[in-house]
């Protein structure tokens, strides 16, 4: 990173400021002004650190909890209709899915004790993509449901849900006796939950965002039931979290990586971040960081309430994969972005894959010793064309190293966005675009009510019956997606946009 001699000096009264401000953070100050909230995710690794008894309790009797449902489970005392639970599926969207999805792949092994499918979307190919997978590995009845929603009222998850109870009831299985809720307490999932009696229900806390949320149950749940050493992914987290305390740049990881964005993007976010992980099981690590980075950083207005237009872009690939798809680009294209390399020291973990030796491709020379050279040879080559890079070192991926990768950036967010002046523990903008898409389902119900009642039109002629002159073409769209639906019973007849005339089938 090409930042002068006296960079560092000259950051260090913003940057005293942003650590007063993390401290009081972490001392349970109202972080979400606009839903009154703390922000806690620190002290899901050191209960101690939360401001009440009450919080501390909470904490550590939720990790208990899971600890002893998962033993239950492993053991065969909780099963299902077919048996001990071999399967988990779970369901969420965003931090509720993002975060677990990338711990599972991350560090999943031939020896988890049981297999990790997501619904982490609304869409229902997608969902009946994953049922197949399921059916081909033992089925339904050997599945457990974990379904994460704070609210409860989110509704790609509600839709998840859904679709798996739907399954369940055509393979003739209570999916009750096979669900589990993580929720807020009296949320309209947990009612649910408690109203059909599920199996299990743990709590989700209004002071931790859903970005942050993967060393709560969210994420401690699914990884424990994969067999994952949840008590490591803590500590590792809780280490960092104390690194990351320290009020000195220069021995703090998380406010270097917050100075050096700043510096790349002048304080304006005017470089995206390229996330190169020199790993495969790291994969999905870039696709977690774009949710953590640009939900927390991607804002409007600063705190003062000017218009700013904050935020970093972010996204990845993986290495060496990358040198065969965009490092063209980044060495000789336009240079707007930072690479952010990820290198792990070690090839592999002793027994993965059931063999511990090195795959010698050239004699003195592995596989491994291959990637880390693409790794240093990227690195150069950017480095000639004056594209500056950080790079992040780890000896090896384990639970541990992963929990503490998971607080480096937390923390690097957080200190970034006191530099620059924004709220990041917000996100007003996810919510309006979860109003627009309830204005597009109100207006498609007015669509099927005029069709139904035997009349037919152009969308610009149902637009105007409706009162939606002015939406011609979101009803076009709508139209256009329930002819093509066969449920919905819309006929289309012409293919040109401007006359295609829509009926009830």
């Amino acid at each position: 990173m090409n930042f002068g001699e006296d960079y560092l000096g000259k950051m260090t009264p913003a940057l005293e400021k942003a650590f007063g401000a993390m401290d009081r953070l972490e001392a349970g100050a109202i972080a979400n002004p606009d839903e009154k909230r703390m922000v806690g995710h620190y002290w899901l690794r050191d209960a101690e650190r939360a401001p009440t008894a009450e919080l501390r309790a909470a904490i550590t009797g939720t990790v208990e909890k899971i600890k002893r449902f998962v033993g239950e489970v492993h053991a065969g005392k909780r099963a299902g209709q077919g048996g001990k639970f071999t399967n988990v599926l779970v369901v969420g969207i965003g931090g509720s899915a993002l975060g677990p999805q990338f711990v599972a792949d991350a560090l999943t092994t031939a020896g988890d004790k049981m297999r990790v499918f997501f619904f982490d979307n609304t869409d229902p190919d997608g969902m009946d993509r994953e049922l197949a997978r399921i059916s081909l590995a033992d089925g339904l009845s050997k599945t457990l449901v974990v379904v994460i929603s704070k609210s409860g009222g989110t509704k790609e998850t509600r839709n998840g849900m859904l679709a798996a109870a739907a399954a369940y009831k055509v393979a003739g299985l209570s999916f009750a006796k096979h669900a589990v809720a993580v929720t807020g307490e009296g949320s309209e999932l947990d009612k649910v939950a408690v109203s059909e009696g599920w199996l299990e229900r743990f709590p989700m806390w209004d002071w931790v965002g859903g970005r942050t949320s993967v060393t709560s149950a969210v994420g401690l749940l699914p990884a424990a039931l994969q067999g994952l050493d949840i008590d490591a992914l803590l500590a590792g987290a809780r280490e960092m979290d104390g690194v990351t305390r320290v009020h000195d740049a220069k021995k703090n990881p998380a406010a270097m990586l917050a100075l050096m964005w700043y510096h790349a993007g002048c304080g304006k976010g005017l470089k995206d971040m390229v996330v190169l992980p020199y790993k495969d099981r790291l994969l999905l690590f870039s696709r977690y960081l774009q949710q953590l980075v640009m939900e927390s950083l991607g804002k409007e207005k600063d705190l003062a309430g000017n218009v700013v237009l904050q935020g970093i872009a972010v996204y990845g690939n993986k290495g060496s994969t990358d040198q065969h798809a965009y490092v063209q680009q980044l060495r000789e294209g336009i240079n707007n972005f930072f690479v952010t390399f990820i290198e792990v020291l070690k090839d592999r973990a002793v027994g993965d894959a059931g063999n511990s030796a090195a795959m010698i491709v050239e004699p003195d020379v592995t596989s491994g010793d291959y990637l880390h050279g693409f790794f240093q040879g990227t690195r150069s080559a950017l480095a000639e064309k004056g594209r500056e890079s950080l790079t992040i070192t780890v000896d090896e991926l384990n639970a541990k190293t992963i929990g503490g990768l998971i607080a480096l950036f937390e923390r690097a967010v957080g200190l970034y966005a006191e530099l620059v002046g924004i709220n990041a523990y917000h996100q007003p903008g996810v919510e309006a675009g979860k109003k627009a898409a309830g204005v597009v389902i109100a207006l498609q119900l007015k669509v099927l009510k005029h069709l139904r009642s035997g009349k037919s039109g152009t969308a610009e002629e149902i637009a105007t019956a409706i009162g939606a002159a002015g939406e011609v073409e979101t009803v076009h769209l709508t139209l256009r997606h329930l002819a093509a639906n066969p449920e919905h019973k819309v006929a289309a007849s012409g293919t040109d946009v401007v006359g295609c005339v829509y009926r009830a089938g």
